[in-house]
């Protein structure tokens, strides 16, 4: 008994070692530089260290409160970020739906080809995503040439400087790029589907749009409601790379976001301290979301995802 529990315990501490790497991964990049959360309580000058003659406790915390322009504008950030995520979020079925019908193709080689072509822009850079948008969209890009030669415009539409639809706009670029992967995780749960259910609707004679409804997708639903919690958890994230590439004089008013407005308040404004100060806001509310979206889903699904 003894030899048969050690052996247990041996194969307990090499299975920890496999993930080990892992942990300490996270540990240095996600958790050491929350270090830097004691700028939110310092009156941080660069390039000088912090000394306890600077700190200033909840200060920061309480400017971004009672200072009313600083709330105006945080206001308007919120808006842009909450408008933002509020449409992804509500598109978030797109990647599903899109493996449900990529899954319908039949001639292998059309459907890695698809498959391939539309993963490939998620490996493409913001910079270059906006350097294909500014050569087809400025005022001399290849769309307006092709508005102007064909007599359709009489001068160029400014396309990138508009900012009554930048919020479409940005949820389209973002749309392009991650569609395909996203979609992944759902093919793979696709492929895991037990195929006598679909032999079986055969028999019964069930069309290929009846599978999909009957089997496919619910069969996809708990894949897709346990990534919908964790969009929710990150409803205060958008990225800042997107954003800071688009950004110009002429949107920025709609355009920046939460992300945004923290990386120019401590590289524009040279604002440190209360930009982490704002992060770190940002973070507990994330956790909060996170664990309203797990209590949620444990309240209707019965199970929750941590």
């Amino acid at each position: 008994m003894k030899s048969r529990i050690s052996r247990k315990q041996l194969r307990a501490y090499r299975e920890f070692l496999y993930i080990l790497p892992f942990i300490i991964m996270v540990a240095v990049f996600a958790y050491y530089p929350l270090y830097g959360w004691f700028y939110a309580f310092f009156d941080y000058r660069p390039p000088l260290a912090l000394s306890m003659k600077d700190f200033v406790g909840f200060k920061w915390f309480t400017y971004m409160a009672s200072n009313p322009v600083r709330v105006q504008t945080v206001l308007a950030v919120l808006r842009n970020t909450f408008v933002m995520s509020g449409i992804t979020l509500s598109t978030s079925w797109l990647p599903m739906l899109f493996a449900v019908f990529l899954n319908e193709i039949k001639w292998m080689p059309y459907r890695k080809f698809v498959q391939t072509v539309t993963t490939l822009p998620n490996f493409i850079s913001w910079v270059l995503v906006y350097s294909i948008a500014f050569n087809l969209f400025n005022s001399t890009g290849a769309v307006n040439s092709i508005l102007q030669s064909l007599g359709i415009t009489s001068a160029p539409i400014m396309f990138l400087q508009d900012s009554k639809h930048v919020w479409l706009t940005m949820w389209l670029w973002l749309t392009w790029k991650n569609l395909g992967w996203a979609a992944i995780m759902y093919i793979a749960a696709i492929a895991g589907i037990d195929e006598e259910m679909y032999e079986a609707a055969k028999v019964d004679g069930a069309t290929r749009m009846q599978m999909i409804r009957v089997i496919t997708i619910p069969s996809l639903l708990p894949t897709y409601f346990v990534l919908l919690m964790l969009n929710i958890a990150n409803f205060l994230s958008n990225g800042m790379e997107q954003y800071y590439v688009f950004q110009n004089a002429f949107n920025k008013d709609y355009i920046q976001v939460l992300d945004l407005y923290v990386y120019n308040l401590a590289m524009g404004s040279r604002a440190y301290s209360v930009s982490t100060a704002l992060s770190m806001l940002k973070s507990f509310i994330s956790v909060i979301l996170l664990c309203i979206a797990n209590g949620s889903s444990k309240w209707i699904r019965g199970e929750g995802f941590i």
